[in-house]
């Protein structure tokens, strides 16, 4: 039987420690085939983001339309999207496939650097039109803040804003990412029903954070569609990029890249 396949729809980053080629590493960690349709490319590495250019819509919609026509996939992770245009045309991809899918977003704003990555037309176009439409999204406490015009800075804020953000959007299961609780970063999982439930973690030291974001949402989507139920899922996520965190390769000379395909090299770990 071959593979299931894994669409991703994000920006390219040169340096393969987010973006459209970390998702493929992470699809291929997991046993999945990635396929992937770019809206924006990126100047950056290590250091930061220089420089953004996004696509034209017309052509991600062509990519999207071909690639499922061919081959169709078992879930979507929607990453960096750039302008309120590209938005809308992914959108609209979702709306004419009439896809059901576990189709989940990273709601990338900024970059970790501070580098706008939306401009406020596509935020806007997101909150009205997109997020009615995915399953999963998986903003950290930052993008959290974003979307709700709240301040997120401890758990009981990160609390609230799940629950105004699910009130929202009633469908949705919501991961907010990257929090810190005491000593330990904390993620926590609210479910359409209005639970929230913790997933505490382990801090690592390391340098090499590049990407955890977009490591943690193609993980998530990976062990969705190889079946894992939501809080099974939201777990093994957070096992993977603990794991690659662990084995980064340490290299560059800023926030370097985690080793999204540790599973392989260490199947053992």
């Amino acid at each position: 039987m071959p593979p299931p396949i894994a669409l991703t729809i994000a920006g390219f980053d040169p340096s393969s420690g987010a973006g459209i080629t970390a998702d493929l590493q992470t699809f291929a960690a997991h046993g999945l085939f990635g396929i992937s349709a770019i809206t924006a490319l990126t100047v950056q590495s290590t250091l930061g983001v220089a420089a953004v250019e996004p696509l034209s819509a017309e052509l991600l919609r062509q990519t999207l339309d071909h690639l499922n026509a061919d081959l169709p996939p078992a879930g979507i992770k929607i990453g960096m999207l750039a302008t309120g245009k590209i938005i809308a045309e992914t959108t609209a991809f979702i709306d004419a496939s009439k896809l059901l899918i576990p189709i989940i977003l990273d709601p990338i704003v900024l970059s970790s650097s501070g580098a706008p990555l939306l401009d406020e037309e596509g935020l806007q176009v997101l909150q009205e039109e997109l997020l009615n439409r995915v399953s999963w999204i998986t903003p950290n406490w930052a993008e959290l803040a974003v979307l709700t015009s709240r301040k997120v800075q401890f758990a009981p804020d990160a609390e609230t804003a799940l629950h105004v953000l699910g009130r929202r959007y009633p469908h949705l299961h919501i991961v907010a990412t990257g929090g810190d609780h005491g000593d330990k970063p904390i993620d926590l999982l609210r479910t359409p029903t209005g639970e929230i439930h913790s997933f505490p973690g382990k801090r690592i030291d390391t340098t090499s954070t590049h990407g955890t974001g977009c490591a943690f949402s193609s993980a998530l989507l990976s062990r969705l569609i190889l079946g894992d139920p939501p809080l099974t899922a939201v777990a093994g996520a957070k096992v993977f990029v603990e794991g690659a965190l662990h084995h980064a390769p340490g290299v560059g000379h800023g926030r370097g890249p985690m080793d999204l395909l540790w599973p392989l090299r260490h199947p053992s770990a």
